[in-house]
């Protein structure tokens, strides 16, 4: 059995897959300085703003009666950072986040690797062992012929997309970076069109524009079809132009990718020129099952029975 076969642990027993020249892991301990000093430029976190909007926060949080949350530092830090250290937006961007369970029912719950194991089985979802040169988390989702929606669902591979992001929220260094996400379209059957309802559309622009406590700096769409272009085209009027801004169309024009990230970064399928070799999608399961304790205590976190939601 290979290195990228299985899971290794280092020193500090925390599991990690062996790709050779580069490790996916879990990025949990404090972000690098030069990654604090952004912090502290671009996210207001200063002496004295930080400690404030935690205090503030928490306090927002205990007021709400039906919200069960934890109350530590690091869990207000990981809703202030994507908010500037504003509390009224973090609460806002928090109580969206935990709303989505309510409006969405099954596509949002139990967002648990266990459950999740078609999504990986499947290798079409990848969360790449080396970060941009900005320090952004890569996630490449592969939605071409290659996903099969009998074996995964499309609401199973919404939430695996949920369970991959929850695991970069966590990650100091993802909250002040961000993430860039590489959506591969290579033959998408006309079928799967079928998938991408009205309502789908809409639960997924509601997660990304309203929900997702992430930075999300960059989507790029590569190996695009005239197909998967038309239907953009139907979708585009509902996305606001701050997420427009980030969508990129490539096609198979890796120069065009790699002027956004850096090929070091990128495996040779997409223009890259990283010496690694992804494991495959089993294993990130196992690598995600490692962490299925704090998946299954936040997937506890939320509203309280009782709680009814407001509509708009």
């Amino acid at each position: 059995m290979g290195k990228a076969d299985c899971i290794s642990y280092d020193d500090n027993k925390l599991p990690y897959i062996d790709l050779g020249s580069a490790r996916i892991r879990m990025d949990k301990e404090q972000a690098p300085e030069w990654a604090l000093k952004k912090a502290q430029d671009e996210l207001r976190e200063l002496p004295g703003i930080k400690e404030e909007a935690i205090k503030e926060l928490r306090v927002l949080i205990q007021n709400e009666k039906y919200l069960n949350l934890p109350l530590d530092d690091e869990y207000m830090m990981m809703f202030l950072r994507p908010c500037h250290y504003y509390p009224e937006s973090a609460l806002k961007r928090l109580k969206n986040f935990y709303h989505m369970k309510l409006k969405y029912g099954i596509a949002c719950e139990n967002i648990i690797p266990s459950k999740l194991r078609n999504v990986f089985d499947a290798d079409i979802l990848n969360l790449l062992p080396t970060r941009d040169q900005h320090g952004r988390r890569l996630l490449v989702l592969e939605a071409g012929k290659k996903w099969k929606p009998s074996q995964v669902p499309l609401p199973d591979l919404f939430r695996g997309i949920q369970l991959t992001v929850l695991g970069s929220m966590v990650e100091p260094f993802s909250q002040i970076c961000g993430a860039v996400v590489i959506i591969d379209m290579e033959g998408l059957p006309l079928s799967h069109i079928t998938q991408f309802t009205p309502s789908f559309a809409a639960m997924l622009l509601d997660y990304v524009q309203e929900c997702i406590c992430m930075r999300l700096k960059g989507v790029h769409i590569v190996n695009n079809s005239y197909i998967f272009n038309m239907l953009f085209a139907i979708f585009k009027p509902f996305i606001r132009e701050k997420l427009r801004k980030r969508i990129f169309f490539h096609g198979k024009d890796w120069k065009s990718l790699t002027s956004h990230i850096e090929a070091n970064a990128l495996p040779p399928k997409y223009g890259g020129t990283a010496t690694w070799e992804l494991p495959p999608g089993k294993v990130l399961g196992d690598f995600f099952e490692c962490y299925s304790k704090d998946y299954e205590l936040a997937d506890s976190y939320g509203y309280t029975e009782g709680y009814s939601m407001k509509k708009k």
